[in-house]
């Protein structure tokens, strides 16, 4: 067990009482907490302004530019947690992988990674090795971000290994990643020396976010839905838990409470775990295997209702989302009826944070976003 730092927002009492922190730890709040997936990014003017003749992996590593960015939202919208802005690459890109994000495409790499041989060259960079500059830019936007939202969270994210497996397989963007699911079985020994770097460079990426000030961890499996229960327990699930592994570790601790008029506290300082958050698109129906990867909180995309996604967990496992993004465009009666429908069915599980069940559109309007999160910390529960 690592103990946070006492400057740490969590260690210091920041964002430990957080309405976002205390939901991912399964207590229920009077007021749900919100926040978007992509809420920092196109959708907002001040972003297209900031980003201007500035690639997108150039803003991810600059830290004044990834602060600003992640703190737009949380400023614009009232949101209660920033999502650190970043993207799913980074991390290749800091190992030294040759990667641009194309607009319009996506990421696109110089090789992709095919064979037993590609997959050797790969991994002869050992994350393990990598000293304090290689995450330094990180790191600084997350202190410089963390020193702004004061008691708000921050979120550290990363994606999953499977997601960067297929990029680096595919060599870009796929919509069935045939390619990795045919390296997975075709060459097992392969596959699993792929799967365990990127399982070690993504839970590097999230350990350096949150020793530098990340309130939660998220892991961010994009393309866990193309794969069977099976495939995915077996030859994936195992490597999400080694990524988590690098965070699962961190804890902080929370203050025995004071003595009051010669009456001794119910119970002594107790250390909590930093919350880990996992989300996948399509994964309905692997959802258990995901929590037992090592997650506090799963989070669910909007093809499953969070009743449904609760019972399927046992209703003990903090939930999070899941409002339709398509949602975000229609009149507002419609999708204010939809957001509602949302936290009602949020109520099956111990506790439940706000969010879609994906990322937000570039074209949302984002008065829209503002009001859904007045919305959702207006609502009671009958």
């Amino acid at each position: 067990m690592t103990t946070l730092s006492a400057d740490h927002p969590l260690a210091s009492g920041r964002t430990a009482s957080s309405p976002l922190v205390r939901a991912y730890q399964g207590e229920r709040q009077v007021v749900t907490p919100v926040w978007f997936m992509r809420q920092a990014g196109r959708s907002l003017p001040e972003y297209r302004e900031l980003r201007v003749g500035t690639r997108m992996l150039d803003a991810c590593l600059d830290p004044a530019t990834a602060s600003e960015i992640t703190l737009q939202p949380v400023r614009r919208h009232g949101v209660d947690a920033g999502i650190f802005f970043s993207d799913i690459v980074v991390p290749l890109k800091l190992a030294g992988v040759d990667v641009e994000i194309v607009p319009g495409k996506g990421p696109v790499f110089a090789e992709a990674v095919r064979t037993a041989a590609d997959v050797d060259r790969l991994t002869a960079v050992d994350p393990a090795s990598f000293g304090a500059e290689v995450f330094a830019p990180i790191q600084e936007a997350v202190r410089l971000t963390v020193a702004e939202l004061g008691a708000t969270p921050l979120i550290g994210f990363a994606g999953a290994p499977f997601t960067l497996a297929a990029y680096l397989v595919e060599g870009g963007p796929s919509k069935d990643h045939i390619r990795a699911r045919t390296l997975m079985h075709a060459d097992p020994a392969a596959w699993s020396r792929l799967m365990a770097w990127t399982a070690d460079l993504s839970g590097a990426f999230l350990r350096a976010q949150v020793l530098a000030g990340a309130s939660a961890a998220q892991l961010f499996d994009s393309w866990a839905g193309a794969l069977s229960l099976h495939d995915y327990a077996a030859l994936v699930a195992p490597a999400s838990a080694r990524a988590l592994s690098h965070v699962r570790d961190l804890a902080y601790e929370i203050p025995q409470a004071p003595t009051v008029d010669g009456f001794e506290p119910p119970i002594d300082a107790v250390l909590r775990n930093v919350p880990i958050v996992h989300f996948g698109v399509g994964t309905g129906e692997l959802l258990k295997a995901m929590h037992e990867v090592g997650a506090d909180a799963v989070g669910v995309d909007y093809r499953i209702p969070l009743d449904e996604a609760s019972r399927r967990l046992g209703h003990v496992v903090p939930l999070q989302g899941n409002v339709d993004p398509a949602m975000l465009d229609a009149p507002w009666p419609v999708l204010e009826a939809h957001v509602l429908d949302v936290l009602d069915r949020g109520r099956e599980a111990p506790a439940h944070v706000l969010n879609l069940g994906h990322g937000v559109p570039p074209e949302t309007d984002p008065t829209v976003l503002t009001r859904v999160v007045e919305l959702v910390h207006g609502w009671r529960p009958e």
